[in-house]
């Protein structure tokens, strides 16, 4: 979606505290299957913000939810020290093991608490700090950003993932039911988060001129890049089972706006016994892109 997370969710993202009514344990499972489909993004975001960013010392990943990408992050700099930032203990109990089966758990730590006042118990500033899709959680986005800025080392790097292209899974025009369901489901997305945002503690509006913003903060905008993800069909068992969890994610949020008819088309897409359904037919796809802010703090 616009704003973007791909699964849409009563609250928004990653846990930081925020979470409202959101069970995050049980949400943990379908946020590492998102995060693990569009790795391929994230990867590559990395190397860019890599050739800027060269042997950091410490990694920050804020609103790291179960530590996919913060994983991705010390896989990219062997040499670095990454610690994983959220507010569900859960969720980082899962970064811990994630963290120990693929290698490096010996510099891999983990913060929980509310952003962004936890950030103070970093033993010492980062070189590197990755918000991704956890900034618009906090109501006040500009004093957040002031706050992450005074976090980094003298020539250290912000880096924010906001915005890009909603996730597109299926054609258009899928053959039964209205066409355009999944641009139907991106209206009710595009409404549900001006509502989350609206109801954060503190919240401030903001135009989202990243660049501004994080001059504002205090920094010099480097760069901003957009990272496609393209799997085409046929897509791999494990993406095709991630399509058919976001699905079923927003026919559970959407019911109460969508209408009778896009409700219907859902279920077929969702039932395994229907040759229409995202888990049997042949069109499947992933198509997205990711949009990353990235600026340094002056020496």
């Amino acid at each position: 979606m616009a704003h973007d997370h791909h699964i849409p969710r009563r609250q928004h993202g990653h846990a930081h505290g925020h979470g409202g009514d959101t069970d995050w344990a049980a949400m943990a499972a379908l946020l590492e299957a998102e995060a693990e489909v569009f790795g391929p993004a994230y990867a590559r975001a990395l190397a860019w913000l890599a050739k800027e960013v060269t042997e950091p010392g410490l990694v920050v990943d804020v609103g790291s939810g179960p530590g996919v990408v913060a994983c991705l992050i010390a896989e990219t700099f062997p040499g670095a020290r990454v610690v994983a930032v959220d507010g569900s203990a859960p969720l980082l109990e899962r970064a811990r093991a994630r963290a120990a089966r693929q290698g490096v758990a010996d510099r891999f730590g983990t913060i929980a608490g509310e952003l962004p006042a936890v950030l103070a118990e970093l033993d010492y500033p980062a070189d590197l700090l990755w918000a991704g899709r956890s900034l618009h959680h906090l109501g006040d986005q500009k004093a957040a950003l002031a706050a992450f800025a005074a976090r980094l080392a003298p020539g250290g790097t912000l880096a924010v993932l906001e915005g890009g292209l909603p996730a597109r899974y299926l054609p258009r025009d899928i053959g039964f039911g209205r066409p355009g369901l999944q641009a139907r489901i991106d209206a009710a997305q595009e409404d549900r988060f001006a509502r989350m945002r609206a109801e954060l503690p503190g919240a401030v509006a903001e135009t989202e001129d990243w660049a501004a913003l994080l001059a504002a903060a205090g920094l010099k905008h480097t760069g901003t890049r957009s990272f496609l993800l393209d799997v085409p069909a046929p897509v791999p068992d494990r993406a095709r089972a991630f399509v058919v969890a976001a699905l079923a994610r927003a026919r559970e949020v959407s019911a109460d706006v969508l209408d009778a008819g896009d409700l219907a088309t859902l279920d077929r897409l969702l039932d395994p016994a229907d040759p229409g359904s995202a888990h049997r037919r042949p069109d499947v796809f992933v198509l997205a892109a990711h949009t990353v802010h990235r600026a340094v703090r002056p020496v």
